[in-house]
């Protein structure tokens, strides 16, 4: 008996008593730290050189931009990559001095109107208001007053530390410059070795996802350069048809041109509202130069040429480069925006357009078998007749 006790309880004994030890190498330790460091050390120098990464992204992106553009001159002409970027830069160089030698005298000449005319428009809105809407605006506001004090403000302005504050403006100025210069080099080369750095990277996949990569890459180029074409074109339409409009109601010819431009481009570059986000200054510039009737003239402008773009024009041309849901361009920019600012609302397009893309491509899709509710109710009624 005792033994029989001894038996069943030997196991027992013994599992509880057994000590397990775990003994780590070393060298594992070392591996450890040593990939924490690195791991610190590469977020330290992503933190460091974020500019130079943005430069780098956007300079990648408007060489996709540049691409269908390159690739034409290269295959149906024969030109060679570098030579086809350079025409293409000077191309675009041309275009912004001429832009820009006509949209310096226009700016001063706006910014002397509104300078001249602030302080009567504010006057003549705020009678329209109180005699039509009964909504009575200070009267510091509405008399002017506040010149004088807009005056005294300039003046402390300049006393305490207008100098540093100019000083401040060129330095970013010559930042700005500095990285605008920045992106076009980084452009240039991205563009004129777009096929060597497409096999640089084609190189480090495995040969059986090479496919997958060059279609994305393919499909990156299609969907950024058919976005920014597109938006180009329906730029200048749209802001032709600003220029045309308010010069027909009587502003100034000089005024014009870059109230067009400016609408034109932001209803072009921001999807769903831009239209009337960009009509905005354009109407109210319009009410203070010509009056009540030609500012509802430009707005009717604005609203018609939203749906002549939403139902024919953008369906037109975006329809054989880059196809995206309007709910889903609208949200992509909202979420670029908020990252990356304006720029970022910028690229978010042609990169939600590449994620669609992608979707649908390497995404399986199933038959849908289920019936909807309105799909019932038709058999119902179809069934009684």
């Amino acid at each position: 008996m005792r033994n029989q006790e001894h038996a069943t309880r030997s196991p027992t004994e013994d599992s509880t008593s057994r000590t397990v030890t775990i003994r780590i190498d070393p060298n594992t330790i070392w591996r450890v730290i040593a990939a924490i460091l690195i791991t610190m050390l590469a977020l330290w120098i992503v933190g460091e050189a974020s500019h130079l990464l943005v430069i780098l992204a956007m300079s990648f992106f408007f060489s996709l931009a540049l691409q269908p553009a390159v690739l034409r001159l290269t295959t149906k002409y024969g030109w060679r990559r570098g030579s086809a970027v350079g025409v293409i830069y000077l191309i675009g160089l041309i275009i912004v001095v001429v832009m820009l030698a006509v949209l310096i005298p226009a700016l001063v000449k706006l910014a002397q109107t509104i300078g001249l005319h602030a302080s009567e428009w504010i006057a003549n809105v705020a009678q329209w208001l109180e005699g039509t809407f009964g909504v009575t605006v200070p009267e510091l506001i509405a008399g002017g007053a506040w010149s004088a004090d807009l005056d005294d403000a300039v003046i402390d302005w300049a006393q305490g530390g207008g100098i540093g504050n100019i000083l401040g403006i060129a330095t970013s100025s010559l930042g700005l410059i500095f990285d605008v210069a920045t992106i076009g080099m980084f452009t240039f080369y991205f563009t004129a070795d777009a096929e060597r750095l497409q096999r640089t990277v084609l190189s480090l996949v495995r040969p059986e996802n090479q496919d997958r990569v060059g279609w994305t890459w393919d499909q990156a180029v299609i969907q950024t350069g058919g976005y920014f074409y597109s938006r180009m074109l329906l730029m200048v339409i749209n802001g032709f048809g600003f220029f045309v409009t308010m010069v027909l109601v009587g502003v100034p010819v000089a005024i014009s041109i870059p109230l067009a431009l400016i609408a034109g481009f932001i209803a072009a570059f921001i999807p769903a509202i831009g239209t009337y986000i960009g009509s905005a200054i354009p109407i109210v510039v319009t009410l203070g130069l010509a009056g009540l009737i030609p500012a509802v003239i430009v707005l009717v402008y604005a609203l018609v040429y939203q749906q002549i773009e939403n139902y024919w024009l953008s369906p037109k041309i975006s329809s054989k480069t880059m196809t995206l849901n309007g709910a889903v361009a609208f949200g992509a920019a909202l979420a670029g925006g908020a990252i990356a600012g304006p720029l970022g609302a910028f690229v978010a397009l042609p990169v939600a357009a590449l994620i669609t893309a992608l979707i649908s491509n390497f995404v399986t899709h199933y038959e849908v078998g289920y019936v909807f509710s309105d799909d019932k109710s038709r058999d119902t009624e179809e069934a009684e007749n």
